[in-house]
Order: C-alpha cells, then structure tokens, then sequence
C-alpha cells in the first residue's frame, strides 16, 4: 500500500540563510535555491512560521477545534524548539505540502547537490504512513 503514500521534503538552512528565506525568499544569495524551486514550481515555508500561524488561528476561532493547538504552542514557545523550526522548512508543490513520490523524488534529486554548502544543511523526505511519523506526547492529545 506504500503506493498510496504522499510525500514532503523538508530541508534545513544555514542561519543567515533561513533568515533571508523568511524575510525575503528573492534574496539574490538565495539564487541557487530559488532557482531549484522555480523549475519545480515549489515554494518554502518555514516550520516554525506555520506552526505560530496554527496556534493564532487556533486562539482567534478557538482551540478546542484545533487538536495539535497545545502541543504546537508549548513547542513555539520553548527557546531551543524555537531554534530549530525558524531553520526548517517545509517545501510546498504547486501550493500543496504533501505529493506524490516521482515529484518528491525529483526535487530530493536537484537539491541534494546544495546540502552540506552555504544554503542547506540538511535535506529529509518524509512520508505519510502514520507509523513514520512522530505523534504529540499523550499529555498534548484530547
């Protein structure tokens, strides 16, 4: 059933560099990266920026129908989860966060050259199979 399974690349950026891509994805040093993601028509989002926009969504139509809001706002709010997720970014396809593998593959393919370099320092390609993926600590869960 694997067949069935969407995928996402996720990359980490250097510092000056997740700076740059929050404030201002043109940013000519940026130049590599951006054109990768132009020629898949794919964009950045960083992790932390959509998790704060889920905990203020969440607060402004009420958190009771938001079943990660406890979770993600204890995560935002600690200064060492804080520094990992303003560095990591999820890679959006044609707006959507999740594809299919051909186009996950490809895109893992054209930027795994810029890991380890100024830009991005790590790359990951995550599934959706729930049994993959971490789920919030049972105190968090309703």
């Amino acid at each position: 059933m694997s067949s069935e399974w969407q995928y996402q690349i996720r990359i980490g950026l250097a510092d000056d560099a997740a700076r740059r891509a929050r404030r201002d994805p043109g940013d000519r040093s940026l130049k590599p990266l951006a054109d990768i993601l132009s020629a898949h028509h794919a964009t950045l989002k960083c992790q932390f920026d959509a998790f704060a926009e889920y905990v203020a969504e969440a607060e402004q139509r009420g958190a009771e129908n938001y079943p990660l809001y406890a979770w993600t706002k204890a995560t935002i709010e600690q200064p060492e989860k804080k520094a990992k997720y303003i560095k990591s970014f999820t890679v959006y396809l044609d707006g959507r966060d999740v594809y299919d593998r051909k186009a996950a593959d490809a895109l893992e393919a054209d930027l795994r050259p810029l890991v380890g370099g100024p830009l991005i320092t790590r790359l990951a390609k995550h599934d959706t199979n729930p049994a993959n993926n971490p789920q919030p600590p049972a105190r968090f869960r309703k």
